[in-house]
């Protein structure tokens, strides 16, 4: 019996996956905007040149060696091979000049294109999908980012299993759980998938259960929390690590944080802040993953103050931010997020000249730099500000000798008063609605 279940960083379809620090050529399909039909890539928002940047940086960031990357015009998909004749032709040559193991297509590749281009380039051909979960699966390390990941890869799997596993298609007889007499090997991995895919559905119902029980817990807590969102690579780790003194993984590499990390600060006004680093947004972002997104970003809803880091050196910043918000919308959670206030930082500033910052000042978000420390000062003032928002003031009585809530009050509100009498303290404080709920919790 053959064990079609990918391990996590191999393979992407047909299970022999790819060595890693191969040498890969990076392709992306532009089709002329004019034709009709899907787009073969991301919107056309974005310059080709930023676009393929990007695919060759997915590409890098699973130690592949990008030995040759360029952008092909299409006037139209051609359905068995994606491209034309000629340019099929001269996409061999590039990949046998540099001896690549691998060719990475920058949008949907139907299987049977897949195999198609496969037989004509004599190499092993991904498109975008197949990229991205395969950095997911290199790079989860919680229990739930890794059963989410295999299940998008059998998921995956299971979409590209006809007319493109062409050696899986020989008959075999077979007898009990091993399948009937002349069951196909193909039909036999395609029902080893599926039993897997619902045991790991079970499985991640068991750790969904656990995870919201323990965000139950935190919500109790009486600390507010700030979730870092954006673009891939937009600098989120570097300032989480900047406001929390950690170090987690922050490289110039896309999805180099997958899993959430949290660390407490101080703010001003605020003895203990709860921060969440979340993971990297990305354009055409895998339907595959949409599951494994929105677990995470199940924890950026509970968040009371959402900051949205962008790299504002990026050519495409302003793309990038429409990215974050189509995610957000495509994961329905934007009616959620509407309700947490929203800080815009412009990050990486230091890799701008004078001019290009002075046109940023009149914008309502905060100019830093995670790198240098330049504006952090400023982020956490602006931070604590957000968080006490749509505060307002309530009496609060409270027993004689209750010195740690009364401490609390003073901690996390602004007290206007204080009245004593025989019971205890009457205390008119101002609170936002988030620390009232943590302060009933108490």
């Amino acid at each position: 019996m053959n064990d079609v279940t990918p391990a996590a960083g191999q393979g992407w379809d047909d299970g022999r996956g790819v060595r890693f620090g191969a040498p890969a050529v990076v392709v992306l399909p532009l089709r002329d905007p004019g034709q009709r039909g899907h787009a073969a890539g991301p919107p056309p928002m974005r310059s080709p040149d930023a676009r393929l940047a990007e695919a060759a940086g997915l590409a890098r960031a699973i130690a592949l060696d990008v030995v040759h990357a360029e952008v092909i015009k299409l006037r139209s998909a051609t359905a068995s091979t994606l491209f034309g004749k000629g340019q099929i032709e001269r996409l061999a040559a590039a990949v046998a000049a540099n001896a690549a193991e691998l060719v990475v297509i920058d949008g949907p590749v139907s299987p049977i294109q897949q195999r198609n281009l496969e037989k004509h380039l004599k190499a092993k051909v991904i498109d975008r999908t197949g990229l991205i979960l395969e950095i997911f699966g290199e790079r989860a390390s919680t229990r739930e980012g890794t059963l989410q990941v295999e299940l998008a890869h059998l998921q995956y799997q299971a979409s590209r299993l006809v007319r493109s596993w062409t050696h899986l298609e020989r008959q075999r007889g077979g007898f009990g759980f091993m399948g009937g007499p002349g069951e196909s090997q193909i039909e036999t991995d395609r029902r080893l998938i599926r039993d897997r895919i619902v045991r790991l559905k079970a499985e991640l119902e068991d750790v969904r259960r656990t995870r919201g029980l323990h965000r139950r817990q935190r919500q109790k807590a009486p600390y507010p929390v700030v979730a870092l969102v954006g673009y891939t690579n937009a600098g989120k780790s570097t300032l989480f690590n900047r406001l929390t003194g950690a170090e987690v993984r922050a490289e110039d590499l896309l999805f180099a944080t997958l899993d959430p990390t949290m660390r407490a600060i101080k703010l001003p006004g605020y003895d203990k802040v709860v921060v969440s680093d979340t993971v990297g947004f990305v354009s055409d972002l895998p339907t595959q993953l949409v599951a494994a997104f929105r677990a995470t970003l199940e924890e950026v809803i509970e968040a009371d103050l959402i900051v949205h880091v962008r790299d504002i050196s990026h050519p495409d910043s302003d793309a990038q931010a429409r990215d974050v918000a189509d995610v957000l919308a495509g994961l329905g959670l934007s009616d959620e997020l509407n309700r947490v206030p929203l800080l815009t930082v412009y990050n990486k500033i230091d890799a701008m000249d004078p001019e290009q910052r002075d046109g940023l000042a009149a914008e309502d978000a905060v100019l830093v730099s995670a790198l240098t420390g330049e504006g952090i000062d400023e982020l956490r003032e602006r931070m604590a500000l957000l968080l006490r928002a749509g505060a307002h003031v309530h009496d609060i009585h409270l027993a004689a000798g209750d010195g740690r809530r009364l401490a609390w009050l003073h901690e996390h509100g602004e007290v206007i008063d204080r009245r004593h009498d025989e019971a205890g303290v009457t205390v008119q404080v101002r609170l936002s609605d988030a620390d009232r709920a943590r302060f009933a919790a108490l």
